[in-house]
């Protein structure tokens, strides 16, 4: 068994001096003059003088503008700061400039339509064709346009043609239920929808034709409805107020709008909203812009997934989480996109393992979840398959144990550049993360990302080096959210990251940063397991408890209780076959002891059929404290943003049931 902070792999001369980030250490060099050694002395530069750091970027990368900013960078309050003040940049047309002709842009996979690809020149024609569509319907700058597609070629054509003609895109998966997509999309007043007959998921086929024509019809300002049909080509919609258009009028096969112009964008005109998880309220509508997520992006997946032409990844998501719109932002470095949509399990545990396979993945993402199952199934996917050109593996969602990054260097190959890393939808990108220059070490991220002046705060507002912190952003990143929709006078933003400490983003994780430079996430701060005043990350229990053959799922949670003492319960989804009897929580308490702490160890544990998660995969262990702890579950927890809304039931049952909880 791996120890945390051990070894498990150093980049070889040659990874180092072909990545990206060397690349960037030379021009840095060559043309400013700016001499660095090593990854850590690039990331202090890059936050000393974030104006600085920045500007190099947009020479590096190339990006133009017809009309010149006046300044990078205004100031370093937040919020409120603002980027290349009076440049232009449109996020499609970054996207389609980096197109390699005759070359995949996009490699797709579905249950539904089997394998394919799309050539960048198909892809540009698809965009082209969308875009001057909208145009011909009324859309105009800063109309909303949504989509309740699948993962799939249409919903990125729907994308980079929303955005190539100035209105702004937001996206929900259709696995979503009907009040979630209201939730989101009635906060927006969207004028254009694209939806679906259906979708496919482990075999079964899931009808959407009735949800799309209901959702349609609560949406006020909708005027068109495109129907994309992707279980039955002669499937045909309901609506009965929104204009009805069929995908194949949209983005005709044998058409091309070659004279179509992009919309010139200002660099903080919205691109694309975003929406926080709801759990406990209407999800909050994040809002990004073209200029700053096309230069973040580019900055992250160069430099951090390190992609560029000939190169290609993967990350297992759906359309209704971030991880989406960063696959797809791929395609701005050159590198081709891979997509799947439908069960990572079906027809087998190795459908994604296949699908790298066949297309010649370069860079792999997934859970750790996902890579637990696949242990616990004992799937070992370098023996059937030739996983050779995976390069990069991401490990993204939930904090990678040492115990998950061993086994991807044991099943998949044994030399791989082994990412996890983590940020949010709110920036949609990564605070912390990963450098091809680096090394790996069992149960950390490598390093903190170019531009992101990220610290551990202490309770009163110190960066600590070797203790748990709150994760803060010191100084602005060009893809904080430029406002929340709705949201006139910015109170709801400012009260969601600048309250903790004026001025600083507190992003609401809790993070170890050591001396060299590496980082762990311990989870949310607002779930922390406070005792005996010790803060507990839940992530160091799930690690522990998770990893025992007998548990197939967790959750943990700490209620305060009147005189100042607390009830610490742990929620255990068991495997198949096997009883949580006296023997097995003795074992489990035990080993929480044993491998963490006394204070680790529950004050009781109960078996469970379910434990309850966000549409994006996230533990609901707030919704349950707060359920546990009185309050009525309207105020606790919004079902409609939960995968399984049935899956909280058994909580609230137990709260009402236990008002007199033992202490500790």
């Amino acid at each position: 068994m791996v120890n945390d902070g051990e070894l498990l792999w150093t980049p070889s001369e040659e990874f180092v001096r072909n990545s990206n980030v060397t690349r960037y250490l030379d021009w840095l060099r060559a043309e400013r003059g700016v001499d660095l050694e090593d990854y850590q002395r690039l990331w202090q530069w890059s936050v000393d003088d974030i104006a600085v750091f920045w500007e190099s970027l947009w020479d590096y990368f190339g990006f133009d503008s017809a009309t010149p900013y006046s300044t990078v960078l205004t100031g370093t309050a937040m919020p409120g700061a603002r980027w290349f003040v009076g440049a232009q940049l449109n996020y499609a047309e970054e996207v389609l400039r980096r197109a390699r002709p005759g070359e995949v842009a996009i490699h797709h996979l579905s249950e539904a339509g089997g394998a394919g690809a799309l050539t960048w020149d198909e892809l540009a024609r698809s965009v082209r064709n969308v875009a001057t569509w909208l145009r011909s319907v009324g859309v105009v700058p800063g109309d909303r346009v949504v989509s309740y597609l699948p993962n799939s070629p249409q919903a990125v054509v729907a994308l980079l043609a929303t955005a190539a003609v100035g209105a702004v895109w937001s996206s929900c998966s259709p696995d979503f239920g009907q009040n979630s997509v209201l939730d989101r999309f009635r906060q927006i007043a969207p004028k254009v929808m694209f939806a679906p007959d259906g979708y496919r998921y482990g075999g079964r086929d899931f009808a959407r034709t009735a949800e799309s024509a209901a959702i349609a019809e609560a949406l006020p300002d909708l005027q068109w409805l495109v129907h994309v049909p992707y279980l039955d080509a002669d499937s045909r919609p309901r609506a009965r107020r929104a204009k009805v258009a069929h995908w194949d009028e949209v983005a005709p096969a044998d058409g091309d709008a070659r004279d179509f112009v992009f919309a010139p964008t200002g660099f903080e005109d919205p691109l694309w909203v975003v929406y926080s998880s709801g759990t406990t309220g209407l999800p909050k509508p994040i809002v990004h812009g073209h200029g700053g997520i096309t230069l973040e992006m580019t900055k992250l997946l160069h430099f951090h997934f390190d992609l560029r032409p000939g190169k290609s990844m993967f990350f297992f998501t759906t359309t209704g989480w971030v991880m989406w719109n960063i696959t797809v932002s791929a395609l701005l470095t050159g590198a081709a996109a891979v997509i799947y949509d439908g069960s990572p399990t079906y027809p087998g545990h190795d459908v994604l393992w296949r699908m790298a396979a066949e297309t010649g993945t370069t860079f792999f993402g997934t859970s750790p979840g996902y890579i637990a199952l696949m242990e616990k199934e004992g799937v070992r996917p370098r023996e059937r398959f030739d996983l050779s050109k995976i390069s990069g593996i991401m490990l993204g969602g939930s904090p990678a144990s040492p115990e998950v990054m061993e086994w991807c260097y044991e099943n998949i190959h044994d030399d791989v550049w082994l990412t996890s890393q983590s940020g949010g939808t709110d920036v949609a990108t990564g605070f912390v993360g990963a450098a091809p220059t680096l090394p790996v070490h069992a149960g950390w991220i490598q390093c903190r990302t170019l531009g992101a002046d990220v610290q551990a705060y202490s309770e009163d507002g110190r960066p600590v080096i070797g203790e748990v912190g709150e994760l803060v952003v010191r100084q602005p990143m060009p893809s904080m959210p430029l406002f929340f929709w709705n949201d006139p006078d910015g109170e709801r933003y400012r009260s969601s990251y600048f309250e903790s400490f004026p001025g600083v983003w507190t992003h609401g994780d809790h993070l170890t940063i050591n001396e060299a430079g590496e980082c762990q996430i311990h989870g949310r701060s607002d779930s922390t397991l406070n005792r005996f005043g010790v803060r507990i990350g839940t992530a160091e229990v799930y690690r522990t408890v998770e990893a025992m053959d007998e548990v197939d799922d967790s959750l943990v949670v700490c209620l305060a209780l009147p005189g100042g003492t607390f009830f610490m319960p742990l929620f255990v989804r068991v495997a198949d076959g096997v009883d949580l009897d006296e023997e097995l929580v003795t074992r489990i308490r035990r080993r929480l002891s044993v491998e963490n702490s006394p204070r680790h160890v529950p004050d009781r544990i109960y078996r469970v059929d379910r434990i309850p998660y966000t549409l994006t995969g996230k533990k609901m262990e707030i919704p349950v404290r707060n359920l546990l702890q009185g309050m009525p579950v309207e105020r606790a927890a919004n079902r409609d943003s939960m995968a399984d809304p049935s899956a909280l039931d058994f909580y609230v049952e137990f709260g009402a049931a236990q008002r007199d909880y033992p202490s500790s």
